[in-house]
């Protein structure tokens, strides 16, 4: 059961779900959420029992002295958080979980209660995948939703994707069955340096989070982050004459390739950002 604290009246919330795990690649996905709550001042306002649904011997809790100074066990577990943006026009709730080891359904079933609870006008899930595609290039993000409106008002197109799924995939679903507007937004993180977290991924990703909900975002040192990871990540290939002739091959098939970053909706998308970051003096 999931356990919510005192709601505040929402105007016209969103829901920005990650879930640590099989989804998140390069913790690409949940350091977007880490990030908002960060920049945000994001307060919790719920948590799911962890009982229910993790396994203790694969995520196990922790240990630790609390700021009072008494030992503390901290267990794993799905928490949302409540983010009032003022500039944004509406409010924002955060899910920062880790995927649930059973009972997924049930799972999904207890965070959509909550997104209709507080009548979410969209649910946007975050995910991260490995790709064959090289560090140095601009990161592709692709973004897609079931929603007829969605599809039409954000020039989307549905996922042609068929395969395994991890929680992701399953509360995008659940939500769209629920009518709830949903958008699945999943970057592409180079395999060859998917065991490190991906601060350049995790970058792309936030920029299609402030094109779908129309807003900016304070990037504090992300953007350092993403120039250093892709610093380390160039004197790996520099090690390796193999991993440098593969990062290679990847870049001219990128380079040759038609890409939907090289596209004119996709360029005038990012001036238009770019225009958006220079004229606003406060972020």
């Amino acid at each position: 059961m999931i356990e919510v604290d005192d709601l505040p009246d929402l105007q016209d919330p969103v829901v920005i779900a990650a879930f640590e795990g099989w989804n998140d690649a390069g913790e690409a996905a949940t350091c977007v959420v880490d990030h908002l709550a960060q920049v945000w001042d994001a307060q919790p306002i719920a948590a799911i029992d962890p009982e229910e649904y993790y396994d203790f011997q694969v995520n196990r809790p922790r240990v630790g002295v609390a700021p009072d100074g008494v030992r503390r066990i901290t267990w794993p577990t799905t928490r949302v958080l409540h983010a009032a943006k003022e500039r944004a026009g509406r409010d924002i709730l955060l899910i920062q979980g880790i995927e649930p080891s059973t009972r997924w359904r049930s799972f999904v079933v207890e965070l959509l209660a909550l997104a209709d609870d507080v009548d979410a006008t969209m649910v946007v899930c975050l995910g991260a995948l490995l790709a064959d595609v090289p560090h140095t290039r601009p990161l592709p993000v692709g973004v897609f939703s079931e929603d007829a409106v969605l599809t039409h008002t954000l020039d989307l197109e549905p996922s042609t994707y068929e395969g395994p799924t991890g929680i992701v995939g399953v509360l995008a679903d659940a939500a769209h069955q629920a009518q709830i507007p949903t958008v699945s937004a999943w970057v592409s993180v180079p395999h060859y340096a998917g065991g490190t977290p991906s601060p350049k991924a995790a970058l792309a990703l936030l920029d299609h989070v402030e094109d779908l909900l129309d807003l900016r975002v304070n990037r504090g040192d992300l953007e350092e982050l993403s120039k250093a990871w892709e610093r380390g990540v160039d004197e790996l290939a520099a090690s390796d004459d193999e991993v440098a002739e593969y990062v290679q091959a990847l870049e001219q098939a990128t380079d040759t390739a038609e890409h939907p970053e090289a596209s004119g909706d996709a360029i005038a998308r990012e001036f238009e950002r770019y225009l958006r970051r220079r004229d606003d003096p406060n972020p």
